[in-house]
């Protein structure tokens, strides 16, 4: 099969289920929706980690956060480790990225006073930046500037006025649909591609901000969802009456601040309504479907380009966000919400329409690009290509389970005040879904065992019940045998005089 080209698409913060295509009752995203029947809707895939850094590398290098030890926003990320970039690079193209990868540098290949060391997000190695996308959201306040907007107080840019009577306004910002971020970005890919050379392949990574915080999303998409309807968040009667796995990341967790969603709001997560959180679920629905807008774009793009055949599509996200779920936002902790994302892949040649129900992980997605761009892995990823499932097969001996970790010891102000005198190496969950239960372990702290059958939204722990022993048992040797599977055989699988050469 000729080189194809590849467009890696992520948007931030994307929840697995908010996907038309995934049978969502309310969201709107027909693009992708069209996309998955050219391609192939992968519906069990999950992020290994969050937040952000930390899902990203597990996302560039395949390999999980066991392995990559990127444990927070601005760990950094070991240079020794390959990415899709170099990869990328290898095998002949120029590696383009539009937005941002949330990758920390090496510390040790920079200068004492390199600005680098002061960031997270740097360049992934082997990427040329063409348009960045900061967290201050410069360059993008800068073109809202030149289309003659106000952004004398880019501080207040995406506050909304209020309404009347209600705490979460689904007022619209003072940018138009055509303004945003995501279009921003899209703007600038769709010029790019204009200036490539026809029959060159090409790659290139679009990585979207949304839809993640701050809440707020211009008309119409403010206002696309009859919040009356959409389905009420999953949660115990109260915060303390969560199952919970360790006090230190559950008090964090239930009093995050209401401010680091919405501009200017104030109080904790904790406190709002349902109908509160109704209303942020549906700017939350709304900004996914200005994002699907812009993926449209797009793939209208690669048509009017005659490039659509030819380009190797992945659509997914980082990680998920939790939208009320359990009395949080955002991401983190142990709940499915956080980690379930959604991925399509549209491969040249490949069978359309599919939807792929076994499970799968982001750590997939490097060892299939690899193969797709002909080269090695320079080091042995965790996870395996999915190539077969996009051209209707079905691999051999495929994982009945998905595996995700959260690394919580920088929730705590200082490790001196973690809870229970546990230390910060004792602040890891570690997390085995497979299609009948979710199970979580911690060091030095009981484990969690829910049953999804009959407790779908996990709810109920059931860990310590006699009867649920044995369960917890097979969960807890089938998680030990993949830590044991999982360690780094870069350099085990062969020895010195019959080690191949790297490709």
């Amino acid at each position: 099969m000729p080189r194809p080209n590849i467009l890696l698409i992520t948007a931030d913060q994307w929840r697995g289920d908010c996907l038309g295509a995934a049978g969502h009752p309310a969201v709107l995203t027909p693009n992708v929706d069209a996309l998955a029947g050219d391609g192939t809707l992968f519906a069990r895939h999950y992020a290994p980690c969050a937040p952000c850094s930390p899902a990203r590398a597990s996302l560039y290098t395949g390999l999980y956060q066991m392995n990559h030890r990127v444990i927070w926003n601005g760990a950094p990320l070991d240079d020794r480790f390959d990415n899709i970039a170099r990869a990328a690079r290898r095998a002949g193209y120029r590696p383009t990225l539009f937005g941002y990868t949330d990758t920390a540098p090496d510390p040790r290949h920079l200068a004492p006073r390199d600005p680098a060391r002061q960031t997270y997000e740097g360049l992934l190695p082997g990427f040329e930046l063409r348009q960045p996308l900061p967290e201050d959201d410069r360059p993008w306040i800068s073109w809202l500037a030149a289309r003659g907007r106000d952004v004398s107080d880019p501080e207040t840019i995406h506050r909304v006025p209020p309404e009347p009577g209600e705490r979460i306004s689904m007022q619209p910002p003072r940018y138009d649909a055509d303004e945003t971020q995501t279009a921003f970005l899209t703007d600038a890919f769709l010029r790019w591609m204009g200036e490539q050379e026809r029959g060159a392949p090409w790659f290139a990574h679009v990585s979207f901000l949304r839809p993640h915080p701050p809440f707020a999303v211009p008309a119409p998409y403010n206002r696309l969802c009859d919040v009356d309807a959409l389905p009420d968040p999953v949660r115990a009667g109260s915060p303390e009456a969560e199952p919970g796995i360790a006090p230190c990341l559950t008090a964090v967790q239930y009093a995050q601040k209401l401010s680091g969603f919405v501009p200017g709001a104030e109080g904790l997560v904790r406190d709002l309504s349902p109908r509160d959180l109704l209303r942020l679920r549906g700017i939350y629905l709304g900004m996914i479907a200005e994002v699907d807008a812009q993926i449209g774009r797009l793939v209208a793009g690669l048509k009017a380009a005659k490039a659509f055949e030819d380009t190797l599509i992945v659509f997914t996200s980082d990680h998920g966000e939790m939208l009320g779920d359990h009395w949080m936002m955002g991401k983190g902790g142990f709940h499915e919400q956080s980690y379930h994302i959604p991925l399509v892949l549209k491969v040249p040649g490949g069978k359309g329409g599919q939807q792929v129900e076994a499970f799968t992980s982001a750590v997939d997605i490097y060892p299939t690009l690899c193969e797709a761009m002909g080269v090695h892995p320079g080091h042995a990823p965790d996870g395996e290509t999915l190539l077969p499932f996009c051209k209707g097969g079905q691999p051999e001996a495929w994982r009945d389970a998905a595996l995700w970790e959260y690394d919580f010891r920088h929730l705590a102000d200082r490790p001196s005040q973690i809870a229970d005198g546990l230390t910060p190496e004792d602040c890891v969950l570690v997390c085995r879904r497979d299609a009948e239960t979710l199970y979580v372990h911690a060091p030095r702290r009981p484990p969690l065992l829910f049953d999804l059958a009959s407790d779908p939204g996990c709810l109920s722990n059931v860990g310590e019940r006699p009867e649920a022993l044995a369960t917890r048992l097979r969960c807890a040797e089938a998680l030990l045998g993949e830590r044991a599977r999982l360690a780094d055989r870069t350099l085990a699988q062969h020895l010195v005089w019959d080690h191949p050469a790297s490709a």
